[in-house]
């Protein structure tokens, strides 16, 4: 794999940190895009987009912190921001979290999500990139598809040489790829406000389970993963929103 694009001397530019870059500068340029489309312009939105941000940058490598049962034998909240490992959940919570901390700030009145669902959508499908040649792929697999990796790349990544591996990045940038397509098909149909950023985010937790299986993280209970877990908490959660959503839509036009 390709874990750093170039050394200049000591530093080291890492390939994941410039693709999770170029994924951020996407997703503004969608949401600014999707802004003037909905005439939605007001000069409030700018706090929006910086506390989601914010929020994401926050909270992205806290989704991790949390791996034992006991505190004790976790590191410090200072410890796993500076070095632990980045979660794109605990991200996507963080950025929601960083929005409506804005929003409340502000005094933006009206409902983001949709605004930001398919600049979410194009910028993971720009950030999975690096992961995608940065990190361990998956579990291994017969499929023609199977990414292998010689000697000193798979000593590097803890996984099996010369085994094909399941892409599973690849899997998300293609999920996240046609997630967009589909949210600009149906922003024109889905109009009850929140409810188009919800079907998107109920897709991915699903899609997001599914990928888990072949992903290779830790198996923490019930054959389960930690995101497994999580995200089985919080799918119910969403799709209740978007059937509340819809209902208040359906009830609208009849109205």
């Amino acid at each position: 794999m390709y874990p750093v694009i170039v050394r200049l001397g000591p530093v080291a530019i890492l390939t994941h940190d410039v693709c999770v870059a170029a994924g951020i500068a996407v997703a503004a340029l969608v949401f600014l895009w999707e802004v003037r489309r909905r005439r939605a312009q007001d000069d409030r939105l700018w706090y929006v987009l910086a506390g989601a941000l914010v929020g994401g940058a926050l909270f992205a490598r806290l989704g991790t912190w949390a791996q034992h049962l006991d505190p004790r034998d976790n590191a410090s909240l200072l410890e796993q921001w500076a070095y632990g490992n980045r979660s794109i959940l605990s991200g996507l919570v963080g950025a929601y979290v960083g929005a409506i901390v804005a929003k409340k700030v502000s005094g933006y009145p009206w409902r983001t999500g949709d605004l930001f669902a398919p600049a979410v959508a194009a910028g993971m499908a720009v950030g999975r990139v690096g992961c995608l040649l940065a990190e361990p792929p998956g579990t291994p697999t017969g499929l023609p598809w199977g990414i292998t990796l010689d000697a000193a790349q798979a000593e590097a990544m803890h996984t099996p040489a010369g085994v094909p591996l399941h892409p599973s990045f690849a899997y998300e940038i293609l999920f996240h790829a046609v997630a967009f397509g589909a949210l600009l098909a149906l922003r024109r149909k889905v109009t009850a406000p929140g409810a188009l950023f919800k079907i998107y985010l109920a897709a991915y937790a699903a899609f997001r389970f599914m990928v888990e299986f072949v992903r290779g993280n830790e198996v923490v209970w019930a054959g389960l993963t930690r995101p497994q877990l999580f995200l089985l908490a919080c799918l119910p959660l969403i799709v209740a929103g978007i059937i509340k959503d819809l209902v208040r839509q359906k009830e609208t036009v009849a109205a």
